[in-house]
């Protein structure tokens, strides 16, 4: 069921970040990773701005329940989106040497240490997603790797006729999961998700246009700049509109979604 009240104070997004960090710090590893520990923790310890567990969480606290019963799902996702920077790192997809001002982690550690360092963050994510007491933040997990999968194997392989299904599929499908994983964690019943669902799916295109007019690629190629920023903030007004229909203090989301548009990094 969902809880009864909303917290007292809803967490900025900054305090948010930092008990993502903090929680990341804490994660006592499985003890069979033996000495892959480290790679794993080097890759966990690479930056970002937590955007997908911060977003979780956000939602947590909007639809009324306590962080700390989000924060397992929320490592989750960052943990699920490490695995792919890692592997999409490799020579064998995007053959990048750094990674956040850092060296990728297959130049630290080499390529076969690496594939397995993402293999672990992988499984990891899915020990963490399993302690819950209903396989829903499980389920929402999967189902949002297996798409970030299927976009990726349609960027390796150069199927980029249809832009937004590719988008939608590599990178839109954790930020929906960073919804969707908040509202299994909190048990919100099914026929109140809608809205949330509609927000989730516009988050992920907001970042995306963002994105591709930063690196001046995929939208900003194919659109022109001037129209892909249209774009973006089209998308961002829906998601404003997605949090208007639902029924919770959602400020701090929307603070989110304000600094996404305008994002410059």
């Amino acid at each position: 069921m969902r809880a009864p009240d909303h917290p007292e104070r809803l967490s900025a997004p900054a305090e948010l970040r930092t008990l993502v960090e903090r929680y990341l710090d804490e994660l006592a590893l499985t003890p069979e990773l033996g000495g892959l520990e480290e790679s794993v923790r080097y890759s966990l310890a690479g930056g970002g701005k937590r955007i997908r567990p911060v977003i979780c969480l956000a939602v947590g606290e909007a639809v009324g329940t306590e962080v700390e019963r989000v924060l397992p799902a929320a490592a989750a996702l960052e943990l699920v989106h490490t695995f792919s920077l890692v592997h999409d790192d490799l020579p064998a997809l995007d053959d990048d040497d750094e990674r956040r001002g850092r060296p990728s982690a297959h130049v630290a550690y080499g390529e076969a240490v690496a594939i397995l360092a993402g293999d672990a963050l992988l499984a990891e994510a899915f020990r963490l997603a399993l302690s819950y007491p209903s396989s829903g933040v499980a389920r929402e997990l999967a189902q949002a790797t297996l798409a970030m999968i299927g976009g990726q194997y349609l960027d390796i392989t150069g199927d980029t006729d249809d832009l937004v299904r590719l988008h939608r599929l590599k990178t839109g499908a954790l930020f929906s999961a960073a919804v969707g994983c908040a509202l299994e964690a909190v048990e919100l019943p099914e026929r109140e998700q809608a809205p949330w669902r509609a927000f989730g799916a516009e988050l992920g295109l907001l970042f995306q246009i963002v994105d591709d007019i930063l690196d001046g690629d995929g939208y900003a190629e194919l659109e022109g700049l001037d129209r892909a920023r249209e774009l973006a903030d089209e998308a961002a007004g829906r998601a404003h509109a997605r949090l208007a229909e639902v029924d919770g203090d959602t400020s701090v989301l929307a603070e989110i979604v304000s600094g996404l548009a305008v994002r410059t990094v």
